[in-house]
């Protein structure tokens, strides 16, 4: 009776065919997703990636160290050609911050330099952060050096970047933004405040300008004479004592959770106090 149960049975079959089905079919879905791929770029696309790579091979890299090399980029912009810049190494980097921190200030100093391009606050304009794709293309644009803006010099650029606010779409996006920073090398400088009652103050007189443009009927964010100081400082705003400290910590939280979530990139924290006291510090 088991004699005739086992008999009855289909034999077992090698699975070498079935691999090899699974294999082909395998190589068929590859073959069609990178044709796929090579439409949506398009040539002109193709052709871009392929001169990046020449460009950054034939660009001689002996002097930069090891562990540099993931954050020096040789960018080939669509607007223009580098020509005698194209094996000038470009830094990217980003400076993260919040209203009133002395970031213009900052990112005016950092102007100064001939080689050095920050592009201001990119996504004061709503529609450039509107989701992650407008954020990944706008900063494309800016470490592509295709970014045209007053920080672009007539001398090879060795540092490109721009500011960024963290309620302008940076912290609802964060997880995304920390994936792009680290993949194209960027390097991120903190900005802010230690003394956070100033910055209320600072914040509250910026509002109150805004409405009455006290500046000849301009309203300006940033002075730039000791005049013009003078005239904003006039304006005392009064502050609710009741929730003062209540607004002061959730203002802190908000900035250190910021910070404990972007901690993976590359960066460095730095204080506008500080940077007052000693500007040696960005030597």
């Amino acid at each position: 009776g088991s004699l005739d149960t086992l008999s009855l049975k289909a034999p077992k079959k090698s699975p070498l065919a079935l691999r090899m089905v699974v294999l082909t079919m395998t190589m068929i879905c590859g073959v069609f997703i990178c044709s796929m791929c090579m439409k949506q770029l398009g040539s002109d696309s193709w052709s871009r990636i392929v001169k990046i790579q020449v460009a950054e091979q034939s660009c001689n890299k002996s002097l930069i160290p090891p562990s540099e090399v993931q954050f020096v980029h040789y960018p080939q912009p669509l607007n223009y050609s580098r020509k005698e810049c194209t094996c000038t190494p470009v830094r990217f980097f980003a400076i993260i911050s919040s209203q009133r921190s002395g970031s213009g200030w900052f990112e005016t100093l950092l102007n100064s330099h001939i080689n050095v391009s920050s592009n201001g606050e990119i996504f004061s304009k709503k529609e450039r952060r509107i989701n992650i794709s407008s954020i990944i293309k706008t900063m494309d644009m800016v470490y592509n050096l295709d970014w045209n803006s007053s920080a672009s010099k007539n001398e090879c650029t060795a540092a490109a970047g721009f500011k960024w606010m963290l309620n302008q779409g940076l912290v609802a996006n964060q997880a995304a933004v920390v994936d792009y920073f680290n993949q194209r090398g960027v390097s991120v400088i903190f900005l802010f405040r230690r003394n956070l009652l100033r910055q209320m103050v600072s914040q509250l007189a910026n509002n109150h300008d805004r409405y009455l443009k006290q500046l000849k009927g301009k309203h300006k964010a940033h002075v730039h004479t000791k005049d013009e100081a003078n005239i904003l400082a006039k304006y005392k705003p009064r502050l609710n004592t009741t929730t003062l400290m209540w607004s002061l910590k959730q203002a802190d939280d908000y900035t250190r959770k910021a910070l404990e979530n972007l901690k993976s990139v590359r960066h460095i924290t730095l204080y506008y106090e500080d940077l007052v006291q000693n500007r040696t510090m960005l030597v």
